[in-house]
């Protein structure tokens, strides 16, 4: 899931958490797949971020998942017989996959 501006969403991004008024009103559900109507709406009421599944928005300088999981091997690529730093390589590599996929 990524959080982004409002005035950045286009129709057809689907919503990972609900939206909320200040007053804990619920405007928009979990789940909802956004449309140009609500977007308005959104932007009318001056909602300013929402979070969307996956990762839609590439933001500049923030690094791809390839990036990430080959900086990871490098970063153990000295350590290949130690079994409590493999176990957490692989922890790491499936909590970095697992954070784009929600």
């Amino acid at each position: 899931m990524q959080q982004i501006l409002t005035a950045m969403a286009t129709e057809g991004m689907v919503l990972a958490k609900k939206i909320e008024t200040p007053e804990g009103r619920v405007l928009c559900g979990k789940g909802t797949v956004l449309s140009d109507t609500v977007l308005a709406r959104l932007r009318s009421m001056d909602i300013q971020h929402i979070t969307v599944e996956g990762h839609p928005v590439p933001v500049e300088g923030e690094k791809s998942l390839e990036e990430e999981l080959a900086e990871l091997d490098r970063r153990f690529s000295l350590v290949t017989d130690v079994a409590p730093l493999m176990y957490l390589k692989k922890r790491l590599r499936a909590r970095l996959i697992a954070a784009r996929r929600s």
